[in-house]
């Protein structure tokens, strides 16, 4: 188990569990991204955008946000 921050570009990877509070999980349950979900990071570049793929979605995520979400590698 590895937080999303620590996950290298072009990796795949399944939410576990997303330590949040109720209005961050409902952020990203809204954008797709739930338990179970598979994605994949487009791009974690030091400094620059924090980009994943949910689907056929890309989105920017905070770094703060992708250190609460809990993945395992596929």
């Amino acid at each position: 188990m590895k937080y999303l921050s620590e996950i290298s570009s072009g990796e795949t990877v399944r939410v576990l569990k997303i330590d949040g509070g109720a209005g961050m999980k409902a952020r990203l349950a809204a954008i797709g991204m739930t338990v179970g979900q598979r994605l994949t990071v487009i791009s974690n570049g030091h400094p620059g955008p924090f980009i994943v793929r949910v689907k056929e979605a890309k989105m920017i995520l905070g770094r703060g946000m992708a250190r609460h979400i809990m993945v395992s590698e596929i």
